[in-house]
């Protein structure tokens, strides 16, 4: 339902009836008065400004967006036109609202009320990264076959050819054997990058459990301390009342390995550098399932950041694809099988990027226990 689809009195109607109506919808809609102070405010609309609608009603709205905004000019028009306008991907993010904040806008005039106008907003940014991650996954399962193939017509050969190398350095002057090494040496490499990809091609059903997150992040952070975070700190900001994770507690430790390891990386040796680790509770994320009209919510928000210089803007769209990477060795796989896993758990990946503020979001869903049977007994 967007604003132009609705006749101008039925909008004033919604509007006038107040948040009841209005709370039911899924997309923020704000009613702006004519003087620009926000007037009215749904459920939604509360979340995605991050205030109270006691304390949006105290403010216009151009404290909220940025100085000159698409979105001060949009409503402008409404009023001018007295028609509704739409506009697409616009970024209103602000240190008020957070940022950024990339949203489809659909604006209306209230008919009753000259120079009220009705905003929407609906967010681009969850639907475009979902659309990312499928992208992602059919770019894994291409991966899938490849390594299938791999394993056959690459791992065999090369076992002959490690073999020959050995025994050729049986024979050989010690001012070759470097060379007999380095043979050696590099078939193993690239035997265990096709084992790497041969993790794309399993497909057995995950064996879940209910999983403390904290539990798995303070294992995590002990092999990150002991390890290659040794001289890193760590920071947690961890939510100590979330519900279970429903997933696979060794998968879950890879993932977190695998981004604090790159989080670890991207600081390099900066004395300042830190990762901080966070967990918290969104009850407001929820998915549509393909297909069907079930909505799957994914409340639970797992966040590794780091203060390094950042993903390259031209790499942030495809970096969750296989053979990407901004290592100077790396093989691009860490981060895609990390998309793999949460996938197969029903969950969502993100990065958000910027110099000195990298963030992997991950959002999952908690675990419910299920019904009870129910027993029908005749006396």
């Amino acid at each position: 339902m967007t604003p132009e689809s609705l006749s101008k009195g039925r909008m004033a109607a919604l509007a006038s009836d107040g948040p009841t109506i209005l709370d039911s919808l899924p997309h923020p809609v704000l009613l702006v008065a004519p003087d620009g102070v926000i007037e009215s405010a749904n459920m939604a609309a509360e979340i995605f400004m991050r205030s109270s609608v006691s304390y949006l009603r105290r403010h216009p709205i151009d404290y909220f967006v940025p100085f000159g905004s698409p979105l001060l000019t949009l409503i402008d028009q409404v009023r001018d036109r007295g028609a509704a306008v739409n506009e697409y991907k616009v970024d209103i993010g602000s240190p008020r609202i957070g940022a950024p904040k990339i949203v489809d806008i659909n604006a209306a005039p209230v008919a009753e009320r000259p120079g009220a106008v009705v905003l929407m907003f609906q967010e681009r940014s969850m639907a475009e990264k979902i659309d990312r991650q499928l992208t992602s996954r059919g770019a894994a399962r291409t991966v899938t076959g490849l390594a299938s193939m791999l394993a056959h017509e690459i791992k065999n050969p090369l076992s002959g050819i490690r073999g020959a190398a050995q025994l050729l350095e049986q024979s050989v002057p010690n001012e070759d054997r470097a060379l007999t090494r380095l043979i050696t040496d590099e078939t193993d490499r690239i035997v265990k990058l096709v084992d790497r990809m041969e993790v794309f091609s399993d497909e057995r059903p995950i064996e879940r459990e209910p999983v403390n997150i904290h539990v798995v992040l303070d294992h995590v952070k002990r092999l990150a301390d002991s390890g290659f975070a040794r001289s890193k700190r760590i920071l947690e900001a961890y939510d100590p009342s979330l519900p279970p994770v429903f997933a696979n507690r060794d998968q879950l430790i890879q993932v977190f390995l695998n981004l604090i390891k790159n989080a670890s990386e991207a600081i390099g040796d900066d004395p300042d550098g830190e990762i901080r680790i966070t967990t918290a509770f969104r009850p407001g994320i929820r998915l549509s399932v393909p297909g069907t009209a079930e909505r799957v919510s994914l409340p639970l928000e797992f966040c590794v950041q780091d203060n390094g210089p950042g993903v390259p803007e031209d790499l942030l769209p495809h970096l969750f694809e296989p053979f990407i990477t901004t290592k100077t060795n790396g093989s691009g796989l860490g981060l895609a099988l990390v998309a793999k896993i949460i996938g197969d758990h029903g969950g969502v990946i993100e990065c958000d990027s910027q110099p000195r503020k990298t963030i992997f979001r991950i959002l999952m869903p908690a675990f419910v226990e299920p019904e009870a049977p129910s027993s029908d007994r005749t006396e």
